[in-house]
């Protein structure tokens, strides 16, 4: 899988790693959703906004992976953490009264159960490329 360098590579690319077979890319990710040029690829991340709930629906014959909007967002334009004037640091003395923004522990790692039992539902799971992703993932913690 071709993964777009940045956050995505970060977040998704050792976990696609080591579940799916070496090799060169035979598939590529990218980041979808409104105001991003449509991309090439067979596999996009779309937003699926909170208050509707309603996935992003990208143009074109990819399959789409509806992440929570505010992280695809941090996904596609990541704000530095850095909140002190431009000009310098703050002045001695005077401490910050707003919390950095939350960070995960790590990086993302698939809910095994869900993992599995996906799947292992599918016709397809008969397939071996992906009967060699199931069986890494059953072999692994």
């Amino acid at each position: 899988m071709a993964v777009p360098d940045g956050l995505v590579a970060t977040a998704f690319g050792p976990t696609l790693d080591a579940l799916l077979p070496a090799g060169p890319p035979v598939r590529a990710l990218a980041l979808a959703g409104p105001g991003v040029p449509a991309p090439r690829a067979d596999l996009v991340l779309v937003p699926r906004p909170p208050l509707t709930g309603e996935v992003w629906r990208p143009g074109g014959a990819c399959a789409a992976v509806p992440l929570d909007a505010e992280v695809r967002a941090h996904l596609a334009s990541p704000r530095d953490g850095a909140r002190v004037p431009a000009t310098g640091g703050l002045p001695a003395g005077v401490q910050r009264d707003d919390p950095l923004p939350p960070r995960p522990p790590s990086g993302f790692r698939p809910d095994r159960v869900l993992l599995l039992r996906t799947p292992a539902r599918l016709p397809a799971v008969r397939e071996p490329w992906l009967r060699s992703v199931y069986g890494k993932a059953r072999g692994r913690p």
